[in-house]
């Protein structure tokens, strides 16, 4: 039986200077950043058992075990934040097995649960950046994570995995840096932004920048825009799980005290349970964070940041670093459809990548990845132990020295 990781804690990484600052592919720089982030496992003494892992939209750096609390994040990080998010993964035995592998996750830069962003002090002001913090796109997000990397002596990854806008990540980092990593896991995610869910975020900016209570982002010193910050979450919420899993969980969902809008009267379990949820995501994050992540999946362009025209030339990096593809979809995903990883694999062969897609059938929608280990590790544990590769001979090559 596999057993948890206890207490874990997230420690921070601190990167760039004065004479050598973070600059962001908008142009913009900051004097420094910092990444918060958390490992569970250890490095080999060669470092060659690392895996990297990119979180969902609210996600955190702290993927497994209990952490009770983190520096600069005060009311923010709730007992919803204490558990690790992907703790049902990761840990002795599990398909993340800490006694052979180093697993890493680290906040998003842009996030609010440690590293900059947003909400943090800006030294020259002593006041939280809000507006002015530059805006963060997904090849910022790697970049910073790739020094990180650097700074723990990390040269090449065993693995990348990227659940959701994470798998957006995942695949930024494989093909701008396609030597740094070996394997490539995308959960449940997608190439690029679809309409549909462009229409969806654009729904969900209007949201928070309608609120009266923004102020353009700055707000830090007033209340917060949580109005704006819960409608988001709830046309986001849909999304991520079936319909047929909020109608059950709403049937158990306690009726909104204050359900009385400024004409509307809540009346059923269902708008009580979505009020519940904005309600409570207000309470552990950051409007202005939101916003810097929703744009930076509003604006994901993987071709652009490689600087190629065509998908078939994007992975032509891939085949040439020797990547393996782990793609998994979810059938009754409404967040990333199942063709959206379609697409993905067809890319992928025609470029000639070794790969294997992998079609999850469950009722729990987006967040299946999230609550149900057993559809999931058997294919985790084939593909991290190699045995995937033809022969033998490449089998060890693929092992973990």
């Amino acid at each position: 039986m596999s057993k948890g990781l206890g207490e874990t804690a997230t420690q921070f990484f601190h990167h760039g200077s004065e004479e050598k600052p973070f600059v962001f592919a908008s142009g913009e720089s900051l004097p420094s950043i910092t990444v918060a982030y958390e490992m569970y496992g250890k490095l080999n003494a060669r470092k060659t058992n690392a895996i990297l892992l990119f979180h969902a939209l609210s996600g955190s750096q702290h993927a497994a075990g209990h952490t009770e609390s983190v520096e600069g994040t005060g009311e923010r990080w709730t007992d919803d934040n204490k558990p690790g998010w992907w703790d049902l993964f990761i840990g002795p035995g599990k398909a993340l097995d800490t006694n052979r592998y180093c697993v890493i996750c680290a906040n998003y830069l842009g996030g609010c649960y440690g590293s900059s962003g947003p909400a943090s002090i800006n030294p020259a002001t002593g006041k939280p950046y809000g507006n002015s913090f530059p805006t963060v796109l997904s090849s910022d997000v790697v970049r910073s994570q790739v020094a990180l990397l650097d700074h723990l002596g990390i040269k090449k990854l065993h693995a990348v995995i990227g659940t959701s806008i994470g798998g957006l990540l995942a695949l930024n980092l494989a093909t701008l840096y396609p030597e740094r990593v070996r394997i490539i896991m995308p959960v449940a995610t997608g190439l690029r932004t679809t309409v549909l869910t462009r229409l969806t975020l654009f729904e969900q900016v209007m949201a928070i920048e309608n609120d009266p209570h923004f102020h353009g982002g700055d707000y830090y010193d007033g209340p917060a825009p949580e109005y704006g910050l819960a409608l988001a979450r709830m046309i986001s919420h849909k999304t991520f799980v079936h319909l047929d899993a909020i109608e059950k969980r709403a049937s158990k969902t306690v009726s909104q005290p204050n359900g009385q809008l400024a004409w509307y009267k809540v009346g059923h379990n269902v708008e009580s349970y979505m009020l519940y949820q904005g309600k409570k995501f207000v309470k552990r994050f950051d409007a202005n964070s939101y916003l810097r992540i929703i744009n930076m999946w509003l604006r994901f362009d993987p071709l652009r940041d490689a600087g190629v025209s065509s998908y078939e030339e994007l992975f032509a990096r891939s085949k040439a670093a020797g990547h393996h593809y782990l793609v998994f979809s979810i059938d009754s995903d409404f967040c990333f459809y199942p063709e959206e990883q379609a697409e993905m694999i067809a890319a992928l062969e025609k470029a000639e990548v070794s790969s294997m897609h992998i079609t999850v059938h469950s009722a729990k929608g987006h967040d299946s990845f999230l609550l149900e280990p057993e559809l999931y590790t058997p294919h985790l544990v084939y593909t991290l132990e190699g045995r995937w590769k033809k022969s033998s001979l490449d089998a060890k090559v693929a092992e973990v020295e």
